[in-house]
């Protein structure tokens, strides 16, 4: 019995419907029927139909044998190419996770060798507010970098630790 998929959003189901009906359609137009490809491609006639209407049942792997088969398979490394969404993210240059250490200690590496209880950081290093030109731009783009947004940022006061 097959696996049970996950599943999809009507929007995300429409598309793969209408990625099936292109799949259908190009067949059609090489004039193959549809037992051929599916000896072809190497599935029983029931796979390659369910396919052809988009079944999200059936595996990637499936599609792209078909897609191999009506000579359209490098059409595949089209998909996510432009990835707009992810160029905004990398654009956007955001910190990478640092992780953070209980007020007042340094990190392990930075104990000296003989001391047994954490050393409490002297200092707390303030940032600087952004200039009036930073300002303005951020109330007429409505966008703020990472670095716009962390200087509007005010750093934590050390907190003294409760003891129970």
């Amino acid at each position: 019995m097959a696996k049970k998929t996950a599943a999809l959003l009507p929007a995300t189901d429409e598309l793969l419907r209408r990625f099936g009906d292109r799949l259908r359609l190009a067949r059609l137009r090489r004039r193959l029927p549809a037992k051929q490809i599916a000896e072809r491609a190497g599935m029983a006639p029931m796979t390659l139909r369910s396919l052809e209407r988009g079944g999200s049942g059936v595996t990637m792997g499936a599609y792209l044998a078909v897609m191999q088969v009506l000579g359209i398979e490098k059409d595949l490394d089209l998909l996510g190419k432009a990835d707009p969404v992810g160029r905004d993210l990398q654009d956007a240059q955001l910190p990478a996770r640092t992780r953070t250490l209980r007020p007042g200690v340094l990190p392990s590496a930075k104990r000296p060798a003989t001391a047994k209880k954490p050393v409490p950081v002297t200092g707390v290093k303030k940032l600087p507010k952004p200039s009036e030109a930073a300002r303005d731009w951020l109330k007429k783009s409505g966008f703020a970098s990472a670095d716009a947004l962390a200087s509007l940022i005010e750093p934590l006061a050390p907190q003294k630790k409760k003891r129970r």
